[in-house]
């Protein structure tokens, strides 16, 4: 029973493990479904009925197929404090948690529901060569979050000084500007707080031309890195 069940949800090389792994995506989707449906205000009284049983028969699911993985795994300790462990224990534990307290008044503990689409990436073979170019991929992410942070430190002086004379309500400290460099250098640019002299102006553009490079830049680096899965599984299959 233990070899089956290992078969059945760890190894995808027989029919019966592919109907399971498409059927956990189906039902992760449909749950996250009616997660969204249920904050519709003005929800019939059998719609919440019918979302609750559904929830019930989800997490269900979602329990048996914890606690079956725990049971086939070699190492079960090693599964329960992996980061997929911890994603299925995230998938179900807030609707235990509202056997015992009520979550309406802890709305951030209910996102925990969210974690289960994080379990796709577990069932899903595109998802996962993702997940293996971000981990190869890795130190050009850390270089560049570092580079980032540079970036939006010396855009948040660089405004402050320009402006701050100009518009001290808008721009009166280094924190506040900061506001200006995430909005500029993501090129969101929502206009609640924007440059009105000639310096602030040009280094506006200025930060903007960067802006643009590095919202890019994480673009290049993913489809390298995938490019990079791709070939090494042709040449693993060659």
């Amino acid at each position: 029973m233990k070899s089956y069940l290992k078969n059945l949800v760890e190894i995808n090389d027989n029919i019966e493990s592919k109907i399971f792994d498409i059927s956990i995506q189906i039902l992760i989707i449909f749950s996250i479904t009616a997660f969204s449906i249920e904050t519709i205000p003005d929800l019939e009284q059998s719609t919440i009925s019918l979302l609750n049983k559904f929830e019930i028969f989800s997490i269900t699911i979602f329990t048996i197929e914890y606690f079956i993985r725990i049971y086939t795994a070699d190492k079960r300790l090693s599964y329960i404090f992996s980061f997929y462990g911890i994603i299925d224990l995230l998938a179900i534990l807030p609707f235990y948690l509202e056997l015992f307290i009520d979550l309406r008044s802890v709305k951030a503990l209910r996102l925990f529901r969210l974690f289960r689409l994080l379990k796709l990436v577990k069932y899903n073979k595109t998802l996962d060569k993702f997940q293996k170019a971000i981990y190869n991929a890795k130190e050009e992410f850390i270089i560049f979050f570092i580079l980032t942070i540079i970036v939006f430190y010396l855009a948040s002086v660089g405004i402050y000084y320009f402006e701050n004379q100009a518009q001290p309500e808008a721009f009166r400290s280094i924190f506040d500007s900061m506001w200006w460099a995430v909005a500029t250098l993501t090129t969101v640019g929502y206009g609640d707080v924007y440059p009105i002299t000639v310096g602030g102006k040009i280094f506006t553009t200025i930060m903007l031309l960067i802006g643009l490079g590095i919202v890019g830049i994480p673009a290049g680096i993913v489809a390298s890195a995938l490019s990079e899965v791709n070939n090494e599984e042709k040449q693993n299959k060659t």
